[in-house]
């Protein structure tokens, strides 16, 4: 600005003599050069039937032109067009309004720092992305297909079989397009990454360093690829059995327990997390925080699942303050009961569930009766299925046993993600290495009413009857 209010503004009293303009194009368009045939040109005349002899010798005056007539046309429909870049770069006298009208139209454009080439300057270089090289050394070697089947099954948890299974059924989902910056990532790698990270637990560093790969790139494939195991895979491998199946874990579970028409067992466990910004009373977990002498929080994952372990029913992401009956009555299996969808139908839980219809819970009170210790023994023998099934879900999936960096809201997608893999793999018969076996200790709160059908305190009775006089139940408790 300082620049253009330095020159001087023209006036009908100077030497040069033409009407005063609104603004600087119209300056152009109506210059008065007098001639002896033509003292006055036509406003509207076309630039080109200029005499471009008065136009050279003012460009070739304040811009230092050569005396070329092809240059000059050139140079004059640029100022045309370009009024801005003429007002800011030439010292073309102007008077206020052509000013303030510049001024408006440098502002509106954005273009205060608008710069001159030259003609015979070079053109600007295209903008270079740049990319951080990282070594993907590890994964390459995870990926070839002499790596040892037992490291890719320790570093993944699964064999690459069953790891293809999952890469192939995740490829129409997460697969991402080739742009001209760079090439997309493959989907075996996304899946690779993901699956690590769960199955190790490792902070987000250390999976950027295994994968060649950004800290927040890795962090938004995890996110990316749980959200589509969870949308592609859950419907297909976690999914409440139909009434043939249904049948067929009721002779299951029968030939474990001797007790008839049960469907599932069920557990809930506790995972630890970073204590959060909000409601963190709610998310305090008091009983761990007794037992470890250090403030807890956690979140909950209630499932239900059948005689090999495999989930049947999942409801993740309640606050760990809450009990395990609080948890059932917030989930969907809950609903599905009071719909009447589990009809003779038993669901065998611990002492932290109430006694209901469609739940089968264990004597909590004193002074135990041989009969109910003999029942309490195979109610025993179905809840170890439920809680074996948790301990290899927290085995395999190294992420659930210490407090993860992920947001809350995230943290669902990748418990609901891990509970499909657990599955696929128990599926598949992926054994668990000993040394991944996780030690499950989750606190069993009696609820304050814990019976909660007169019909099924009676059913319960029957059942624990029945139990000792056909010699299901054994007399371990002596």
């Amino acid at each position: 600005m300082d620049l253009i209010s330095s020159f001087s503004f023209p006036t009908q009293q100077e030497d040069f003599n033409f009407p005063p303009s609104s603004n600087f194009f119209s300056f152009i368009q109506e210059l008065d050069f007098p001639t002896s045939s033509n003292p006055l040109l036509p406003k509207k005349q076309k630039i080109h039937d200029f005499d471009h002899n008065p136009v050279e010798n003012i460009l070739n005056k304040f811009l230092g032109l050569e005396k070329n007539q092809e240059k000059i046309d050139t140079q004059v429909l640029n100022l045309c067009s370009q009024p801005i870049e003429l007002a800011k770069n030439s010292p073309v006298l102007m008077n206020d309004q052509t000013m303030a009208m510049t001024s408006k139209k440098r502002s509106r454009e954005n273009s205060g720092e608008l710069i001159s080439i030259p003609q015979d300057s070079q053109p600007l270089q295209q903008r270079r992305l740049w990319v951080k090289n990282r070594s993907n050394a590890w994964w390459e070697q995870c990926n070839n297909p002499d790596f040892p089947e037992e490291e890719f099954k320790k570093a993944f948890r699964m064999s690459k079989a069953t790891f293809d299974i999952i890469c192939c059924e995740l490829e129409s989902v997460v697969t991402k397009k080739d742009t001209m910056l760079r090439l997309a990532i493959p989907v075996r790698q996304r899946v690779a990454v993901c699956i690590w990270r769960l199955a190790t637990g490792a902070p987000l560093r250390e999976v950027s360093k295994r994968f060649g790969l950004g800290i927040s790139t890795c962090h938004k494939l995890v996110l990316e690829v749980c959200t589509a195991i969870k949308g592609v895979l859950m419907a297909k491998f976690l999914q409440w059995p139909n009434d043939e199946k249904m049948n067929e874990l009721k002779q299951e579970f029968e030939s474990i327990s001797g007790i008839q028409n049960v469907g599932g067992s069920m557990y809930t466990t506790h995972v630890p997390i970073i204590a959060p910004k909000d409601s963190v009373t709610a998310y305090f977990n008091k009983r761990h925080t007794e037992r470890n002498q250090k403030t807890s929080y956690s979140v909950t994952i209630q499932g239900v699942v059948d005689p090999k372990g495999i989930f049947t029913d999942v409801c993740i992401g309640w606050p760990g303050s809450m009990t395990d009956d609080q948890v059932l009555e917030k989930s969907a299996l809950f609903e599905r009961a009071n719909r009447g969808l589990l009809k003779d139908i038993w669901v065998v839980g611990n002492s932290g569930f109430p006694l209901l219809d469609w739940i089968l819970v264990p004597f909590s009170h004193q002074n135990l009766t041989w009969t109910q210790h003999a029942f309490n023994e195979k109610v025993e023998d179905v809840q170890r299925v439920a809680k074996d099934a948790f301990m290899r879900l927290k085995g395999r999936w190294s992420c659930l046993q210490k407090r993860t960096e992920m947001k809350l809201q995230d943290l669902p997608v990748v418990l609901g993600a891990c509970c499909v893999l657990h599955n696929i793999c128990e599926m598949r018969g992926e054994e668990l290495s000993p040394e991944l076996r996780f030690d499950l200790f989750d606190d069993e709160i009696v609820p304050e009413n814990i019976v909660r059908s007169m019909s099924a305190l009676q059913a319960r009775d029957q059942i624990a009857h029945k139990l000792l006089h056909h010699n299901y139940s054994g007399t371990n408790f002596l």
